[in-house]
């Protein structure tokens, strides 16, 4: 088995003894991104809506630095603070993943890194 660990300096630097992504194979597996400006190392002002894009776009760069784009995506796990922002999320969502979406699951969870409002991870196939 071949692993190749990804790392990018433009998403933020993994918080713990992590790696932003593993790639094995064709596969690529990466941990949550949170919406934390990679220049700043703040988390983005705003609610639901400014957070998811952020998070987002920190994901499209760990895959970016892996060789692959939000269009290898085949699964997210989007961990939410509060399931009343579920609608304002998916409306983020939908800009990024915009045909054949993934699969996802998303739950609603107690407490987040930092105290983010959202979180998502993924699976892409090259």
């Amino acid at each position: 088995m071949n692993l190749e660990i990804v790392s990018t300096d433009k998403a933020p630097a993994a918080i713990g003894p992590y790696s932003q992504a593993v790639k094995c194979g064709n596969v690529i597996y990466t941990s949550g991104a949170i919406p934390v400006d990679p220049v700043s190392g703040n988390v983005v002002a705003g609610g639901a809506a400014q957070q998811a894009e952020q998070a987002i776009k920190n994901l499209a760069e760990v895959l970016k630095g892996a060789g692959a784009g939000l269009e290898n995506v085949v699964k997210t796990t989007v961990f939410i603070k509060d399931m009343n922002d579920f609608a304002v999320i998916n409306e983020v969502y939908k800009k990024f993943f915009m045909d054949n979406y993934p699969a996802r699951s998303c739950v609603e969870v107690a407490r987040l890194p930092k105290d983010v409002l959202i979180e998502i991870e993924c699976i892409a196939a090259l």
